[in-house]
């Protein structure tokens, strides 16, 4: 390990660049960690100091999904092409050649190394800890049988942040790695990787991209709560499998830092979680975090674009990949990326096309974001709410998600607190097209005015300084569904943003409206535990409240010639409990599919939203209406179809259905309003396979002593199959069993499958 001065840059830069780690001198310090494993395999790391803890938490890590995090790396690298070909893709669909294209641009030796400078040395040591916490157990134990390959290799501190990079850009430019590699000039006979069906995936993932990972968030205060404390509910929707699968452990350095919850792969601190006095979550935003720069063309040359009437060429860079060909052996290709001064040139068909006249650059906001690390490091040891927001407002890391909160003293937080560009309202009237609506922002690139604002006040140039973005503290309550932050709580609206942070007098999503309307139902009584464990366990269907009344009329009153087909529907409609439960009936497949069916139905809400009524509009089920008594006859007659070839009938429940492996699994599409939102794919066998949803869920009060916390990591620990911790914790989620989650030294070492394990370098 490479032992430098205070980790200067240039000691780093050399680190980065290929320095061998086993060759550098080092201090002979012998680093030990303590790695207690309490129920469900959930480890509680211990050690003196920072490199001690991090090397605890990688071994730990390899322990359970050593796998998981080798394809991440090989992925994040740029290799996927040299180990498994061209043809094939990664996890989310995406051709291994387009994306070693994407991170060879992402994750450039320069690119790291300035990342890797900017890092404080705790976290600098944290990070050279799990490499080598890592890189032992794979010495020790070697590859688990689900990936002896030669894609398997030791990690580097460059691996960590190249990982850390990819979680940056995943509300961005990672959303866009298709038009980025595919961006070629027009009239040219250059290679363009991508095809229509590659855009068409791109763009279904685009759109899915709030409902695998979103969440529901909940933080109760001292007003509203049954012991005058905090408590909060936390409920992330993210994969199941793959690079966004949380990592649940408790991290602690005596006198220092103690703090449990959950982690995605390869960061060694929680994201989610709890201390001694505060409990926070995150949920997915609806601010931007880039914006599309639409450049006209230089008339003379395309690769030229002009600025204030000055014409500038396009920086080109090209990118190398070795590809695997069907012999084994390998062969480099090129390919070249195109740059404005506002970011990579991006290419998608119909929609960002680059003609001779336009082409359009995309800029990041979070490319510039080297905070992000170091933010959740303070999260991990603030010591109340106020701790909590002032160092998200000083650091201003937080990359596209919200930040809610409570304590022990019985505060209660919301923040809109990501990184969003500096486009104010004035400035996106002037630059951007109206027509082109608020989904996808589109600025003037031609002139410099339109570039963002810079705020001496803010943590990074271009981005909007904390005190400009909403927030709201509360001794009552707030929510969070992946709206906008406008009705965080009813009483106190937030609204006055740029439409770029936050969009008011807005369509709120069912979930949110559930949320509210559930707390409000508790306006009489003091929250308790079980109130917001109900809220995502009882798994009511709140959209079938608002449209039953006018399916069952329909059903007896208009079904006509179709009387005999659809009784069998309308019956299973009539007996079912309008939930998503194991036990729920044919009803609820039903109205799965006639909801997705009638979302494509123009004017099907008999009361359309109404800003003055957002909780409640629209509602209703206009089956007065022709076009919508049609829409909805078609949709009853294709969902009984579909049933018949699925062989459902009128015993099947939505347990046979929806699954993860074999463990049946509750919840569903939160499109219905359903809390505990669960994101499928069908199998052949015609089950439903659970791929994002519920994730690791936690529910933290506060007591004399400290946190008092529930929860479950719904697809359990470890990703690898043959592992004893792959699926306890699934199958607790499907008894909707939550567990203890122990916190004190107490509570650990009275765990009843309590073990420990001293690691040393």
């Amino acid at each position: 390990m490479i032992i430098c001065n205070g980790l200067s840059r240039v000691c780093v830069t050399a680190l980065l660049l290929g320095v061998s780690l086993a060759a550098s001198a080092r201090e002979a310090v012998v680093q030990a960690a303590d790695i207690r494993r309490t129920s469900f395999g959930v480890p509680h790391i211990r050690a003196s100091d920072e490199r001690g803890l991090g090397f605890g938490i990688g071994y730990a890590y390899a322990q359970d999904n050593l796998c998981l995090l080798a394809n991440e790396v090989v992925t994040v690298s740029g290799e996927r092409a040299r180990f498994f070909g061209p043809e094939q893709s990664t996890l989310d669909e995406r051709n291994n050649v387009t994306s070693d294209v994407f991170f060879a641009w992402l994750n450039t030796p320069e690119a790291v190394a300035t990342f890797w400078a900017a890092q404080s040395p705790p976290i600098q040591q944290r990070i050279e800890g799990y490499v080598a916490g890592y890189n032992r157990y794979l010495t020790e134990q070697g590859a688990p049988a689900q990936c002896q390959a030669a894609w398997v290799r030791p990690i580097t501190p460059q691996d960590v942040i190249k990982l850390t990079r990819r979680l940056l850009v995943e509300g961005g430019v990672g959303q866009f790695a298709e038009a980025l590699v595919g961006a070629t000039p027009p009239n040219t006979t250059a290679h363009r990787l991508g095809d229509a069906k590659a855009f068409e995936l791109a763009a279904a993932h685009q759109q899915r991209f709030t409902l695998d990972r979103g969440s529901n968030a909940v933080a109760v205060g001292r007003d509203r709560s049954f012991n005058g404390r905090g408590m909060l509910l936390a409920n992330p929707h993210f994969p199941w499998i793959g690079g966004m699968r949380f990592y649940e452990m408790h991290l602690t350095i005596p006198g220092q830092l103690d703090v449990m919850g959950a982690a995605l792969p390869g960061l060694p601190l929680v994201n989610i979680g709890f201390n001694q006095h505060v409990a926070w979550t995150h949920t997915v935003d609806t601010s931007k975090h880039f914006t599309v720069y639409r450049l006209t063309l230089d008339p003379k040359d395309v690769t030229r674009y002009l600025l204030d009437g000055k014409s500038i060429p396009l920086d080109k860079t090209t990118l190398t990949v070795q590809v695997k060909q069907a012999d084994g052996s390998l062969k480099e290709q090129a390919h070249t990326v195109y740059r404005s001064q506002f970011g990579p040139v991006v290419q998608w068909p119909g929609k960002l096309d680059w003609d001779n006249r336009y082409a359009f650059s995309l800029r990041d906001a979070n490319l510039g974001n080297d905070r992000v690390l170091q933010q959740w490091y303070a999260m991990n040891r603030a010591g109340s709410v106020k701790e909590l927001q002032t160092a998200v407002h000083t650091l201003q890391g937080i990359p596209w998600v919200n930040t809610l909160a409570a304590d022990d003293q019985g505060q209660s937080l919301f923040m809109n607190l990501s990184v969003v560009p500096n486009v104010n309202a004035a400035k996106l009237a002037q630059c951007s097209d109206p027509r082109a609506g608020l989904q996808l922002i589109v600025l003037d690139g031609a002139r410099s005015a339109c570039a963002w604002d810079v705020d001496p006040r803010a943590a990074q140039a271009g981005i909007f300084a904390a005190d400009q973005l909403p927030q709201l503290e509360r001794t009552d309550y707030v929510q969070h569904s992946n709206d906008s932050a406008w009705m965080v709580n009813p009483k106190a609206p937030l609204t006055g943003f740029s439409p770029v942070i936050s969009q008011d007098n807005t369509g709120l999503g069912p979930r949110a409206r559930f949320a509210v309307q559930r707390l409000q139902s508790l306006d009489n009584r003091p929250i308790s535990v079980a109130d917001l464990q109900n809220m995502v366990m009882d798994n009511q269907v709140y959209l079938a409240s608002q449209v039953m009344p006018d399916l069952l009329e329909f059903c007896a009153k208009h079904l006509g010639a179709d009387t005999a087909t659809l009784q069998p529907l309308c019956a299973s409609l009539q007996t079912w409990d309008q939930r998503a439960n194991l036990d729920s009936g044919l009803g609820l497949v039903h109205f799965i599919n006639l909801m997705q069916h009638l979302q494509h139905s123009p004017d099907a809400w008999r009361v359309a939203f109404d800003p003055a009524q957002p909780l409640t509009t629209p509602r209703g089920l206009a089956i007065e209406r022709a076009p919508v008594a049609k829409a909805l006859r078609e949709a009853m007659l294709a969902s009984t179809v579909e049933a018949g070839q699925l062989g459902l009938t009128a015993n099947s429940r939505w347990g046979d259905l929806q699954v993860s492996g074999q463990t049946p699994i509750h919840g569903g599409p939160q499109q219905l309003g359903i809390y505990n939102a669960m994101q499928t794919v069908p199998r052949a066998d015609g089950k439903r396979e659970v791929v994002s949803g519920s994730s690791y869920l936690q529910i933290v009060t506060f007591d004399a002593n400290g946190p008092r916390a529930q929860g479950l990591l719904t697809f359990s620990l470890s990703s690898n199959p043959a592992s004893k911790y792959a699926k306890d914790q699934t199958h607790a989620f499907s008894e909707k069993n939550l567990r203890p989650l122990p916190f004190s030294e107490a509570q650990i070492k009275a765990d009843p499958q309590y073990q420990s394990q001293v690691i040393k370098e």
